[in-house]
Formats: C-alpha cells, sequence, structure tokens
C-alpha cells in the first residue's frame, strides 16, 4: 500500500503508517480489531466447567450458533408438549368419539397431532382463539397445563433474556472507539516518548474511561528459564492521573522513555531487529447502558515509526470545536535523534565538565575552584615556612577557602583567605595550641603576606625565601621565635 502524503507547512512532510509494501507479517498476541488469538486444548474433564455456566457459554457463542440454539430449542419444546397433549387425548379415547355431541373430551375440538400442536401454540402464546379449551373433566390435562406454563417461562426467559444480552453487549460499543495504525516515537517536552493516539466516534461520553498498555516480548531469566509471552507494563501516565481520559475528541496517549521503561535501550538502528507487540486496552463505561466496555488493539515493531509525529485534527469552527478524521492516522517526519535514551545519557556524562551546558553534580563555580586546586598545589612549595606548615595540617581549609572565590583567574592562597578560613572553620579546642599561636601571628602580620598568587607569578625577581621568612620572624612573639630557633639548632 502506497504511503499516503501530505504537506505539512514548508518544512514536514506527512506519510502514511506503513513503511514499504515488504511488510513482515507475523503471528499478533492481539488483533487490530482486539481479538485475542488463543484457543484453548486438550481440557479433559475441564470442560463439564462450561455446563456449570451454561447461560455465559452461550452468551460466548458466535450468533450463527446462538440462533441454532434458539430455533432448535423452541422447535423441540413446541414438539414434545403437542406430543403430550395428542397423547392425553389418545390414552382417553377422546379421538375416537370426536362425532359423539354427548361425550365430554379433555380438550374439545382435538382430533388428531396436528390440532394438538395448534393448541398448545394457542396456549403458549395466550391466543385464545376459544375453539379449543380444555375441560373440567381433564384433571391430567390441568396438571400439563401447569408445567406448560412454568416450562414455557423458563424457556422464554432464558433464551430471550441471552439474545438480548449478546445483542447489547458492550463490544459493538467498542466498534465505536478508534485506534491510530501505527505508533510514533518522537520527542516531547525534550524527553524521547512512544505516542498513539485514540479517539471516539459517538458523541455518547465513556464515563471513567482507562487507558493502560503491555509490551509482549520473549525473554530469558537469569535463571534461564525462557517466557514466550512475558507481560511488562507501560506507564501512560499512571502515577500522574494522565491515565484517565476525558476522551471527548482524539488524544494522543505518550509513553515516556526514560530508565524505567523498557525501551530505555531502543534506537532506531536497534527498533529494525526487535521482535516485540504493544496491546492497548481502552475500558471505561458505556453513558447510555452503564455496561463496562473494553477495546483492544496492538502494535508491532513495523508498526511503530520512529522520528514520526501524529498532524492535528482539531480546528476552531463557528462556536465549535471540528474534528477531522480523514487526518486521524496521518503521521508527518520530524528531526529526532537516533539514539537510545541510554546512549543519549551516556554520551552527556562522557562529555567535558565545561563544554557541557547542564553539570547535574557540580555548579559552575565548583569546577572553577576544582581547577583552581590544581593551581595551587603548585605554588604550595613557594609559600614561607610557617604557612607550609599550617597547609600540611589543615589540608582541607584551602579547598574551601578555593570555593570562597568569585573570580576564575584569580588564586586564592593568600593570608587573607586563611583569615576567612579561621572565620568559617574555626579550631576546635581538643587541637594544639601551637597551631593557634600560629594563626595568631599571621593574623597580626597579614599586610605583610597579603601578595596573591598571580602577583608572586608575574614578579621577575621575587624576595628569597630566606629573607621572607626572617622578616616573619622579627613579628613574631617571643615564644613562637625561641621555638623557630630551637628548631633551626
Amino acid at each position: 500500500m502506497s504511503a499516503v502524503r501530505r504537506k505539512f507547512g514548508d518544512e514536514y512532510q506527512a506519510v502514511g503508517p506503513a513503511r514499504s509494501s515488504a511488510h513482515r507479517e507475523r503471528q499478533r498476541f492481539v488483533d487490530k480489531n482486539g481479538r485475542c488469538n488463543v484457543q484453548h486444548g486438550n481440557l479433559g474433564g475441564e470442560s463439564s466447567r462450561y455446563l456449570s455456566d451454561l447461560f455465559t457459554t452461550l452468551v460466548d457463542l458466535k450468533w450463527r450458533w446462538n440462533l441454532l440454539i434458539f430455533l432448535l430449542t423452541y422447535t423441540v419444546a413446541w414438539l414434545v408438549m403437542a406430543s403430550m397433549w395428542w397423547g392425553i387425548a389418545y390414552l382417553r379415547g377422546d379421538l375416537h368419539q370426536v362425532h359423539d355431541d354427548t361425550y365430554s373430551p379433555c380438550v374439545a375440538n382435538v382430533y388428531n397431532f396436528p390440532s394438538a400442536f395448534l393448541f398448545f401454540i394457542e396456549t403458549e402464546a395466550t391466543i385464545g382463539y376459544g375453539h379449543r379449551y380444555i375441560t373440567e373433566r381433564c384433571p391430567e390435562g390441568i396438571v400439563l397445563f401447569l408445567f406448560q406454563s412454568l416450562l414455557g417461562s423458563i424457556v422464554d426467559a432464558f433464551l430471550i433474556g441471552c439474545m438480548f444480552i449478546k445483542m447489547s453487549q458492550p463490544k459493538k460499543r467498542a466498534e465505536t472507539l478508534m485506534f491510530s495504525r501505527a505508533a510514533v516515537v518522537s520527542q516531547r517536552d525534550g524527553k524521547l516518548c512512544l505516542m498513539f493516539r485514540v479517539g471516539n466516534l459517538r458523541n455518547s461520553h465513556m464515563v471513567s474511561a482507562q487507558i493502560r498498555c503491555k509490551l509482549i516480548k520473549s525473554r530469558q531469566t537469569p535463571e534461564g528459564e525462557f517466557l514466550p509471552l512475558d507481560q511488562c507494563e507501560l506507564d501512560v501516565g499512571f502515577g500522574t492521573g494522565a491515565d484517565q481520559l476525558f476522551l471527548v475528541s482524539p488524544l494522543t496517549i505518550c509513553h515516556e522513555i526514560n530508565s524505567k521503561s523498557p525501551f530505555f535501550c531502543l534506537s532506531q538502528r536497534s527498533l529494525r531487529s526487535e521482535q516485540f507487540e504493544i496491546v492497548v486496552i481502552l475500558e471505561g463505561i458505556v453513558e447510555t447502558t452503564g455496561m463496562t466496555c473494553q477495546a483492544r488493539t496492538s502494535y508491532t515493531e513495523d508498526e511503530v515509526l520512529w522520528g514520526h509525529r501524529f498532524l492535528p485534527v482539531m480546528s476552531l469552527e463557528d462556536g465549535f470545536f471540528r474534528v477531522d478524521y480523514s487526518q486521524f492516522h496521518a503521521t508527518f517526519e520530524v528531526p529526532t535523534p537516533p539514539y537510545s535514551v541510554k546512549e543519549q545519557e551516556e554520551n552527556l556524562s562522557l562529555s567535558s565538565p565545561l563544554n557541557s551546558p547542564v553539570n547535574n553534580n557540580k555548579t559552575r563555580r565548583e569546577q572553577v575552584c576544582s581547577l583552581d586546586c590544581i593551581d595551587t598545589a603548585g605554588e604550595k612549595n613557594r609559600l614561607p615556612f610557617k604557612l607550609q606548615k599550617i597547609s600540611s595540617r589543615k589540608e582541607d581549609l584551602p579547598t574551601r577557602t578555593l570555593r570562597m572565590s568569585s573570580s576564575n583567574t584569580e588564586k586564592t592562597c593568600s593570608t587573607g583567605d586563611l583569615l576567612k578560613i579561621q572565620e568559617i572553620s574555626p579550631i576546635s579546642d581538643g587541637e594544639d595550641s601551637d597551631e593557634r599561636i600560629q594563626l595568631k601571628a599571621l593574623k597580626i602580620n597579614a599586610k605583610a603576606l597579603t601578595q596573591s598568587t598571580v602577583d608572586l607569578k608575574l614578579q621577575k625577581n621575587p624576595p628569597s625565601m630566606c629573607a621572607l621568612e626572617m622578616k616573619l620572624e622579627d613579628n613574631f612573639p617571643a615564644k613562637l621565635q625561641k621555638m623557630n630557633s630551637d628548631r633551626l639548632s
């Protein structure tokens, strides 16, 4: 079947649901009309269970069998009852004294079997022409009349009720519920989704309409068990309530493909080699009858179009909305990545944190600070001895100091930054008292050591480390100078 092509705007082109003429045909679990291709065999002694629920068995039969049973039941019942009336007349001798005016028969004007059959029909249908009637001198006829009335009521209620239920089955209401011939895979709200369309042809509504999806696919368990028709639920909005439909106009049902979806690893290339079937079940209460209706259809892998979207069918007319069902099945191509959601997430995680627009784990300031820490480690050896000693004891303090920096190029290893560290993370009571003395000395001489690492790089003739250390020692307290002299000796 050739694809139906229509123009939609200036950029996209609509195509039909068929991929190509060489469509792969395979056995379906559920047909497009909703019929399940399952037959039960080798029941053995379990067949008697059907007779225990005879009414449901008759309703489930096809129409030709229902009509045959209906006709045979009434025909056999009529013949049997007519034979009983004829037998009573024959045993009493009424057939041999037909022309005797003084004789009182059981049933007047019954001469043979046809007349007995007509009497039964007149009694059963309550016609009562008045020519044939039961006399009071026939007690067996009165008993047979009561039995006939009871049996006729039971047969009428059973068969007529069965035919009425079969005619009013909600299966016929499902004929006016439509599903799109194909499902599509494209992006919606930035997420890859599997979508299909449903519609209601009648003006009467489906009350409490709900939709469900099942993925039927063969798989093998880790224990080695093979499941030929494993059923898996497809989320179409169960958690958000999107599966509850207000079906007054065609709706597009959406299944988001994420890490919890069975299609997490499905890509455009792997779709060609996959073999699965998506069963869609739409349930609701028929507004006119109050009976529950269920409509079903299915989509195989050949009926899933990658990179397509449904054409709009709604238009605003003068005072009402109009639905164009001629475009109900039509789709058009849209730009869609051919990769699976899993591949897209892996590519995103492997990309550079500076090049990626969004990083879920780190902010941009943390990324810059992480790079600053690398540069600061190279400048550690160029600091004074006392400052190196403090940095070795407090390894996590420079990292916290780097996070406080607001510049991407300025290095934050100066003494002023260490003073910020002291304000943010004060030393606990259990730490060594020497650290308190050293930090106090650094606080006093902060102005002498406020030169940043960037300035140290730009200097051509930086002062020697020894001179810087001697200058620092001149301003230290006496206790700290004594400790330093002892260490040097």
